[in-house]
């Protein structure tokens, strides 16, 4: 079945993946970024008919309204991600995140379809044992996981919404993000051939971009039994620490060194393991592991460095 599309943030790490690949299942889709990176990552998807692009700001009404008024499902993934980029701007950071999203909820009719990512980092430590399922109590400490939970209580209330908790996202993408943590160590890894850690025993999720759109499609695909729903979307067989990741990309780059130092400490403490089994048991499985990306990041930064002030 096709559906006409709005994807918000669409020329983002995550949107600049995923869009592709819903023209590729023959949905109408509708870019609406701000670019404020001035990212090129959505050049491939000119030629196709099915594709449409605005340049615009997601806090705007004139500019969101009408849009959509005209789309049967909204993806809203025009954020301020991560905790340091919200911390530089928390103005902007709860304007984007939280009030604009409030906007959009209000705008909606009760019948169109909302597909959103949220954040399992809001999980803190989880319990006792670290572990966390989509029942788990939420301690979010960033700003940025503070108001991604205040956001999701607002868009289950929607009776067609389903929020993804994502893991930490992984991989290559159009709109490269060197700062994730797979693929900043990875990109350490090839081009510096060492890292320092701090609170390396720290546990946390992963799941490939790729996966990401995987799972959008997927619950476009089975909607009716998914809908009004939160599903954690991760590798449950990648539930590592910082160190037992860093042995991950040493496989692969035997050089790479890496040793720990207290120097530092994760804005959003995040130390969990986390379940996908919900997720799982409505047939969707992951299909890139963990050493797979680490494969695909090594080829990328191969031929992708970050050298704007850099002499070689």
């Amino acid at each position: 079945m096709s559906h006409r599309i709005l994807v918000t943030g669409g020329a983002g790490y995550l949107g600049s993946t995923l869009v592709p690949d819903l023209l590729a299942e023959g949905h109408k889709v509708t870019v609406l970024d701000n670019f404020m990176f001035r990212q090129a990552s959505l050049n491939h998807c000119c030629h196709h008919p099915n594709f449409s692009v605005v340049k615009g700001d997601i806090r705007n009404e004139s500019t969101v309204a009408p849009l959509l008024r005209d789309a049967d499902v909204v993806i809203p993934l025009a954020a301020l991600v991560g905790a340091p980029l919200c911390s530089l701007d928390p103005v902007g950071a709860t304007s984007t995140n939280r009030d604009a999203i409030s906007l959009m909820m209000r705008l909606l009719s009760k019948e169109q379809i909302v597909l959103m990512p949220t954040t399992n980092s809001a999980y803190g430590t989880g319990d006792e044992n670290h572990h966390c399922t989509e029942e788990s109590p939420l301690r979010p400490i960033s700003q940025y996981a503070i108001e991604k939970v205040a956001v999701e209580k607002e868009l289950m209330q929607h009776p067609n919404a389903i929020s993804f908790r994502l893991a930490t996202v992984f991989g290559m993408s159009p709109r490269m993000r060197i700062d994730l943590l797979v693929n900043d160590f990875s990109y350490r890894a090839v081009h510096d051939r060492f890292v320092v850690l701090f609170e390396s025993h720290f546990k946390r999720n992963y799941v490939h971009v790729r996966d990401v759109s995987r799972a959008f499609r997927h619950a476009l695909r089975n909607f009716d039994t998914m809908k009004a729903n939160i599903y954690n979307v991760g590798l449950s067989d990648a539930n590592v620490s910082k160190r037992e990741l860093c042995e991950h990309i040493q496989r692969q780059v035997p050089d790479f060194v890496f040793v720990e130092a207290p120097v530092g400490k994760d804005p959003d403490q995040r130390n969990y393991i986390v379940s996908n089994a919900k997720i799982e048991a409505t047939g969707f499985k992951p299909e890139f592991g963990l050493d797979r990306g680490i494969a695909e990041l090594i080829k990328g930064f191969t031929m992708l460095r970050n050298s704007v002030y850099g002499n070689v």
